[in-house]
């Protein structure tokens, strides 16, 4: 593996950007995280061509990143190349009656770029934080809607193929989990809207970021929901009654607002999250008898709980 050299060959051949020893804290929600090998702005699908084509020639791993909303990365940092999508990627707008958008589309924006149109569709997605690519390929939603009800296609870019167009029930759709990250790298979709009342449209957004104001700690520095529900319960509940609200280990810190959510108070290190997991996760197993399964993603060696 020669990270040199696919530096070099990328530096000559992209649109876009790439960098050495980039450090993940300046990328992650989290704010933690040591320096990735590679990090890869790609600007255009020539772009993102010719990095899978380098880097697989090169031996190198990788991983496509949006805001890094859901990903906790070691202190040590990544062995590998991080991709993000700019340029052509962030494109949206709405086209014979659905929203187009690239993967790398902040999803905030979108939902403003709907209500800016008078369409109805994501209001529930207001306050979900990360990329419309993020969010497909972890089928974001709140309470009882999802993203995944909306869309009509997506478009991948599958290494050593090129596009590959879905409908949406192609696509298979699970709790906060879908099938795409394993089939290739999302960079567009189309998503069902109508017209709508604009203030209507208002007053349910306002009410749907005010209740996540209210139940989730905004604004401080986490990854979100820590672990997946259990079936038939909440984890935050579970975790809530196991008396672990406020307890932390270094910098890292259950959140007080919502227990599923392990927060960084500034100084927190990805070890001191990676052992308040393993606490929590322990201390409910021990008195509710459910081991919880993490949600976030981990990237980097360190021991994974």
């Amino acid at each position: 593996m020669s990270v040199t050299r696919a530096h070099l060959a990328l530096r000559s051949g992209l649109t876009g950007s790439v960098s050495l020893r980039e450090p993940m804290a300046r990328h992650t929600t989290y704010r933690i995280g040591g320096p990735a090998d590679l990090f890869v702005t790609c600007d255009t699908i020539h772009d993102l061509a010719l990095t899978y084509r380098v880097l697989g020639e090169e031996g190198i791993e990788y991983v496509v990143l949006g805001k890094g909303s859901n990903i906790l990365v070691a202190d040590e940092g990544y062995r590998g190349a991080v991709i993000v999508l700019g340029r052509d990627f962030k494109r949206h707008g709405l086209e014979g009656g659905h929203l187009k958008a690239g993967a790398g589309c902040v999803l905030a924006v979108l939902v403003q770029d709907a209500f800016s149109h008078g369409v109805s569709g994501l209001e529930f997605a207001v306050g979900i934080p990360g990329t419309v690519g993020g969010a497909l390929a972890m089928n974001a939603g709140g309470r009882q809607e999802w993203i995944g009800d909306v869309v009509e296609s997506v478009t991948l870019y599958l290494p050593g193929e090129g596009l590959l167009a879905l409908r949406g029930p192609e696509v298979t759709w699970g709790y906060r989990s879908t099938d795409l990250p394993e089939r290739g790298a999302v960079v567009e979709c189309a998503l069902r809207v109508e017209d709508g009342d604009r203030s209507a449209i208002r007053r349910t957004m306002e009410s749907s970021f005010a209740r996540r104001k209210a139940t989730q700690p905004i604004g401080r520095p986490s990854a979100g929901s820590v672990f997946v529900n259990p079936p038939g319960d909440s984890a935050g509940r579970m975790i809530e009654r196991a008396g672990l609200k406020g307890v932390r280990v270094g910098g890292a810190v259950v959140s007080e607002t919502h227990a599923n959510f392990i927060i960084n108070d500034g100084s927190a290190s990805a070890a001191d999250v990676v052992a308040l997991i393993h606490r929590v996760r322990d201390t409910v197993k021990e008195m509710h008898g459910i081991e919880l399964e993490t949600e976030i993603r981990f990237l980097g060696s360190f021991d994974q709980p």
